[in-house]
């Protein structure tokens, strides 16, 4: 099931004196996150309108409507910041993280079960996808057009064809 609201950055200090705050964020950039008029607290209850946001070094320096002293701003230290998956367009064939993570993954050729996403790193020119299998071991491959054959996220699968070789242990004993 999709969340509604995702995790998007956490605010982790003040900026200055004038109530803004530095944020931490959790997408693939500062500036995607620079691009939101409105973000939440408190996993999605209670709306914040952002005045303004920049990037600046590896955080995003925003500033809140109403906050306009850093005693207003301390409490918001350590608060996650949510956006309204409504509010965020993704291109064709792209997908959040938090909706990768759990899904089922399947062979398209023999249809067993490989396991569960448990993690995505995102480590250059593709991302790489973590599996964990029921026996406890890790399971890796990437994401590219020539692995993954197809992405449901409402039916909670993914289905991939290994390269030859992908998924062997390595150690023939």
């Amino acid at each position: 099931m999709k969340k509604q609201f995702l995790e998007i950055g956490k605010i982790v200090a003040t900026q200055g004196i004038r109530g803004e705050v530095r944020v931490q964020y959790y997408c693939d950039s500062a500036e995607v996150l620079c691009d939101f008029d409105t973000l939440y607290l408190d996993k999605g209850k209670t709306a914040i309108e952002v005045a303004r946001a920049f990037p600046h070094k590896n955080i995003v320096v925003m500033k809140f409507e109403g906050i306009d002293k850093i005693e207003q701003a301390q409490p918001l230290i350590g608060k996650l910041l949510y956006l309204d998956r409504d509010d965020a367009e993704l291109e064709e064939g792209l997908y959040f993280i938090q909706d990768i993570i759990g899904l089922t993954v399947k062979d398209a050729d023999t249809g067993e079960v490989y396991g569960k996403i448990t993690d995505v790193y995102q480590n250059g020119a593709s991302d790489v996808y973590s599996i964990r299998k029921e026996d406890g071991r890790e399971l890796m491959f990437p994401c590219i057009d020539e692995v993954v054959i197809s992405t449901d996220i409402d039916a909670g699968e993914m289905i991939i064809r290994p390269l030859p070789g992908l998924f062997e242990d390595g150690d023939n004993e």
